[in-house]
């Protein structure tokens, strides 16, 4: 009989070991800073704690990645945004659920 689990965990792709750094001098040259870097830094924290309390470096590597998507694809959602979308027939799944109980 094995002590190794049934499973492998999956361990996110690790990014650079200058990418916190990197990302969080975007993050604050960014027009989103004053929301996005102290969200960003309460995640980090967290992350940092979990990985001590873990030792595994999976929820670090989570948002690192999570916070590099944000960042590339604020522009097309900036895009979105200006492009004057309608959200008129928007669909409140919260109401529509309170209908059906």
């Amino acid at each position: 009989m094995s002590a190794q689990p049934d499973y492998t965990p999956v361990t996110p792709h690790a990014p650079a070991p200058g990418a916190p750094a990197d990302l969080l001098s975007q993050l604050r040259a960014d027009r989103r800073a004053i929301t996005w870097v102290p969200a960003f830094e309460r995640e980090w924290a967290a992350a940092l704690e979990e990985s001590c309390r873990t030792f595994s470096l999976a929820e670090v590597y989570k948002v690192v990645q999570d916070w590099q998507v944000r960042l590339a694809h604020a522009p097309a959602v900036d895009a979105f945004v200006a492009s004057g979308y309608d959200d008129s027939e928007f669909i409140d799944m919260a109401e529509l659920r309170g209908r059906h109980l």
